[in-house]
């Protein structure tokens, strides 16, 4: 294996001391919480490059006292029967900081736009969607993050044709960029009277919030469109035209919000949208041109991908990504897919440390 490189952990370490250095001057408030930000994230980090540097010494301590002609034969049984021990942790230090030498994903302390829409299978499509939202919704919660809805398309019978949500929290796109694909369930609908499984499918997009800065968008580029308001919300949607419609012209790309009473937040709200799609499309053509000779299975992004199924009869749920199969089905749609993300995370990770030591 390569050696770990260094001048790349000595790097680390000054950036570190540098980072507290300047937390214990006067900074302007958004500044401060930048830093220590980052200084957050680099702790776990430096604690790790110091013990495996202090294991290390200490295996080099080992191997001279071995070398030694003048040690006695006891003290070199001893420090040869030390050494697997050390070398055993030694070897796990070194994974978790290959692990945090691989560059992060520049989206992934971004907050996320959540699109779920019903696929095949009609009115239980529908209900499937609602359910997925729901455990989004609770998954959210256990992080700590909060979820704002942008648009919803209420199915005839309960659940969403369409919904898209905001979700903001740290670090929401490095968990939730893994569920993008086509979720299907298998199980019984309640309107079933011969007790038949159904099977049926939703669509889950996850994509980053990006700013100005991360995409240009020309105002000539746009064709804005207002509209008055659908569904549900009084007679206050007969009167006023507070829904936005944008096309992007050069895209074809159409995003549309009437979730808020203001056609000022309402177009704000579409813009996001847009910038999101907009980046998601292009980063999407990067990442098709940078795999065309070897397709990552996990964290690949393609929406028409099967990547997981719900088995109501026998209480499963299954990655076909990463063939794995958790018999907690009633909990994962309580939220609790920790389990099934951190699964996906590790696996990603082994592939970019495979191509890394490829490369």
């Amino acid at each position: 294996m390569i050696a770990i490189p260094e001048h790349r952990l000595d790097a680390l370490l000054h950036r570190h001391a540098l980072v507290e250095r300047e937390l214990a001057t006067d900074l302007k408030p958004d500044e401060y919480v930048k830093l220590s930000r980052e200084f957050s994230d680099l702790t776990p980090v430096i604690d790790t490059i110091k013990d495996y540097r202090a294991i290390v010494g200490e295996i080099a301590d080992l191997d001279a006292m071995i070398a030694d002609s003048g040690t006695d034969a006891e003290m070199r049984r001893m420090a040869e029967a030390e050494k697997p021990a050390l070398n055993e942790k030694r070897e796990t230090l070194e994974r978790k900081i290959r692990l945090a030498l691989i560059p992060k994903d520049a989206m992934d302390d971004h907050d996320a736009i959540l699109e779920i829409r019903a696929g095949t299978g009609g009115d239980e499509a529908a209900l499937f969607a609602g359910d997925l939202f729901r455990m989004y919704e609770r998954y959210a919660a256990r992080q700590g993050w909060t979820v704002e809805v942008i648009s919803i398309s209420e199915g005839g019978h309960g659940g969403y044709k369409e919904v898209i949500a905001e979700v903001h929290g740290r670090g929401v796109f490095a968990k939730m960029k893994y569920e993008s694909g086509v979720h299907r369930v298998q199980r019984v609908p309640d309107t079933e009277a011969s007790g038949r499984i159904h099977t049926s499918a939703a669509t889950v997009a996850v994509l980053p919030e990006v700013e100005d800065v991360d995409i240009q968008i020309r105002d000539e580029d746009l064709k804005i469109d207002t509209m008055r308001a659908q569904g549900a919300g009084g007679q206050h949607v007969n009167k006023t035209e507070s829904a936005i419609r944008i096309t992007h012209m050069p895209s074809g790309i159409v995003v549309a919000v009437q979730e808020e009473r203001s056609q000022h937040k309402n177009r704000a709200k579409a813009m996001k949208m847009l910038r999101a799609k907009l980046y998601d499309e292009q980063r999407s053509k990067l990442d098709r041109e940078r795999s065309a000779d070897r397709k990552s299975q996990v964290g690949s992004g393609d929406r028409s991908e099967r990547i997981r199924t719900y088995n109501f009869p026998q209480g499963r749920v299954t990655d076909h990504r990463i063939n794995l199969t958790l018999y907690k089905l009633p909990e994962v749609m309580q939220g609790d897919i920790g389990d099934l993300i951190d699964a996906l995370i590790t696996e990603h990770q082994a592939e970019l440390l495979a191509a890394e030591a490829a490369a």
